[in-house]
């Protein structure tokens, strides 16, 4: 399939640039994906369209302040956005200045940090601070918001774009199909009957990278870290065994998950995965899904697609924007139910 398959045009204007003051405050468009019915509801709804039984799925990740701005030692402005720490003092980041950057170069950073050009791996600079790097990216850091929110992060960012359960710290960039969560929805939630189990995936800055390939499947996807704990596990076969279903917050438990069951069953594991969910996956652990509005010709679009068929989504998506919904991270959110012809056999949990 074709990058443009995955194309629509949207207006500017509704690419939310700030959040909501009260996070539960979305709209909620529910989308069949067996029918390509579509519902015009609230978050607020959620719980209809569950049932008791069912399990939720979060990504417990936590975002780092991870961008920081600084000045070459030799001269000229630099910001540098954290992918990955490596160790204690050294870290992957996506590094911008007008002359590039080489191995040795020298960054000097607020409060008197330092930090040296260590190398490159592919499109990622290797740095390497004068002191802890998890500590100064915490206090001295501002939050990486996403590149189509045109202005600069401020004070109320820092709570907004993080999840109420993030517990992890790791991401650069915000599961956001968790930040429609508020303590009392998670607790009506939980008095319903409705599951809960928790799963860790640090979100790169590579979800915001555009295809830049015409045919999706030479598209490479950045590894990203993840852990899935024996006890999410657990969680998803006994949702099984009571006839309840697996519903992922995110496209990134949709990752996590079907990553982990790549080999038939889903099992605890801790590792990377470059898995690029397209057209043609047979989900073998997700029943249904809670996610946000996604940029054209991205891949966590092409990823609702390929669990919802692709006419569906994008007819949503075009009924989304004549109904005026807010898109992208601080915008409104989708639940939607899988195209029967996108699941695969349900294998047992190991």
């Amino acid at each position: 399939m074709r990058r443009a398959d995955f194309s629509y045009p949207l207006p500017r204007e509704l690419i939310a640039q700030h959040p909501l003051r009260e996070r539960a405050a979305s709209r909620l468009l529910a989308l069949d994906g067996a029918s390509g019915a579509l519902q015009d509801l609230m978050f607020t709804d959620l719980a209809t369209l569950l049932r008791p039984g069912d399990l939720l799925v979060l990504n417990d990740t936590r975002v780092l302040p991870a961008r920081l701005r600084g000045r070459k030692a030799s001269g000229g402005s630099c910001e540098i956005l954290l992918e990955r720490i490596l160790d204690e003092r050294r870290i992957l980041a996506q590094a911008r200045a007008s002359k590039g950057f080489r191995p040795g170069t020298e960054i000097l950073l607020p409060d008197g940090a330092r930090a040296v050009v260590i190398g490159r791996r592919e499109d990622l600079h290797e740095f390497e601070l004068d002191r802890a790097a998890l500590e100064y990216f915490e206090r001295h850091g501002s939050v990486p918001l996403p590149p189509y929110v045109e202005r600069e992060a401020d004070v109320a960012d820092r709570e907004r774009y993080q999840t109420v359960y993030a517990e992890e710290p790791g991401a650069v960039a915000a599961p956001t199909a968790g930040l429609h969560f508020d303590r009392p929805t998670m607790a009506r939630l939980e008095a319903a009957r409705i599951a809960i189990a928790r799963l860790t995936l640090h979100v790169g800055a590579g979800t915001f990278q555009p295809l830049r390939v015409d045919e999706i499947e030479e598209h490479r996807m950045h590894a990203e870290r993840f852990r899935i704990p024996e006890d999410t596990v657990t969680a998803v076969s006994a949702a099984r065994r009571r006839g309840g279903r697996v519903v992922a917050v995110g496209t990134t438990v949709v990752r996590s998950l079907e990553a982990a069951a790549t080999g038939g069953a889903l099992g605890a594991c801790t590792g990377e995965t470059d898995i690029f969910i397209r057209p043609g996956h047979k989900f073998r652990v997700v029943d249904a899904l809670l996610t946000n509005f996604h940029l054209p010709e991205s891949t966590l679009l092409i990823l609702v697609a390929a669990f919802a068929g692709r006419e569906q989504v994008l007819a949503a998506y075009h009924h989304a924007i004549a109904g005026r919904y807010r898109f992208f991270s601080y915008g409104d959110a989708m639940f939607v139910t899988p195209d029967p012809a996108a699941l695969g056999p349900r294998g047992a949990q190991s």
